[in-house]
């Protein structure tokens, strides 16, 4: 196998893995730039991933090759609602962020596993059988070499997650909005004097994260997993905060550090099948995502600079 061949086999493969992880990072993105912390994109993720099985195995008769879409929509409600205990707590209540975020994450993990538990008898559900199907995209499949790389077979969930992340960055920086959740997570205080409802704006986010890691989480099951059960979703949550602080806040950048993790994944799945990796025992390949996690974090979280605001409840009036 040649080098290009490699390139052929890993490059999408690790866009595929990276999907969720962008969709989740950007959705960390948006409620850290809001000012809130949000440490329970895990649970979202698992609640996300645990509603779009059940609904795909449940409905896949009757909506067909539809099934996978609507179940990321399913995966999207609930994942609000989930974010939407953290929004009242972090926000109206001003609970410690990062132990209701860490709250969030077990209520998460106990409703699906229970939930798995209650209506299928077992630990795990059974195999979806509508998944997300791959494609070539006209005219630049034909593209030499990077055509092949990029874009044959390619699957849906993956345009969609970079399409977001490119949304998400006009969103952030190009739209009045934007500038209101920017505001509310640098200076609260003077968002706040300009006539911006920070508890609103901070709601707002809060509600985009738990959509977006809730569609992070049914695109991992459905597309990769293709089933639940209580390790389906194992670290992928935190593995996109670490690329959210990774690419320093910034949506072009969480997506450039969430392929970088989505490498390190399919390294770990498909390496067996690379000449030159296959070699490298199974068990360093499995660690590495994790690995490159925290080498991620210890070398550039005292580097990346945070929205000042970020973690800080806003008492209006209290400096």
């Amino acid at each position: 196998m040649s080098f290009l061949e490699v390139l052929y086999f890993i490059i999408p493969s690790a866009i595929f893995y990276a999907a969720p992880l962008i969709m989740t990072a950007i959705g960390g993105v948006f409620t850290e730039r809001s000012g809130v912390v949000n440490i329970g994109l895990e649970g979202i993720m698992i609640i996300g991933a645990a509603s779009s099985i059940i609904f795909n195995l449940t409905f896949a008769d009757q909506f067909g090759n539809l099934t996978p879409w609507l179940g990321l929509l399913v995966g999207m409600v609930l994942g609000i609602l989930l974010s939407s205990i953290l929004a009242v707590a972090a926000v109206s209540l001003r609970a410690d962020q990062t132990v209701s975020g860490v709250a969030l994450n077990m209520l998460g993990l106990a409703v699906a596993v229970f939930t798995v538990k209650m209506l299928y008898d077992k630990g795990q559900t059974d195999s979806i059988t509508e998944r997300f199907s791959r494609f070539d995209i006209p005219i630049l499949s034909d593209i030499p070499i990077i055509g092949k790389m990029l874009f044959v077979d390619v699957y849906a969930t993956s345009i969609l997650a970079i399409v977001i992340a490119f949304i998400a960055w006009f969103i952030i920086y190009k739209t009045p909005f934007g500038l209101r959740i920017r505001a509310v997570g640098e200076h609260p205080m003077a968002a706040d004097t300009m006539g911006v409802n920070v508890t609103k704006m901070r709601y707002i986010a809060v509600m985009i994260s738990g959509a977006l890691g809730g569609i992070g989480g049914a695109i991992y099951a459905q597309a990769i997993s293709g089933n639940y059960s209580a390790t389906t979703i194992s670290g992928q949550g935190f593995m996109a905060i670490a690329a959210m602080i990774f690419g320093k806040w910034h949506p072009l950048g969480a997506l450039g550090a969430a392929l970088f993790f989505g490498f390190a994944q399919a390294l770990s799945v498909i390496g067996s099948s690379i000449p030159f990796i296959k070699d490298i025992p199974s068990v360093y390949l499995f660690i590495l995502p994790y690995v490159l996690t925290i080498l991620a974090l210890a070398g550039f979280i005292g580097k990346a600079n945070a929205p000042k605001a970020s973690g800080v409840p806003y008492i209006k009036g209290k400096r």
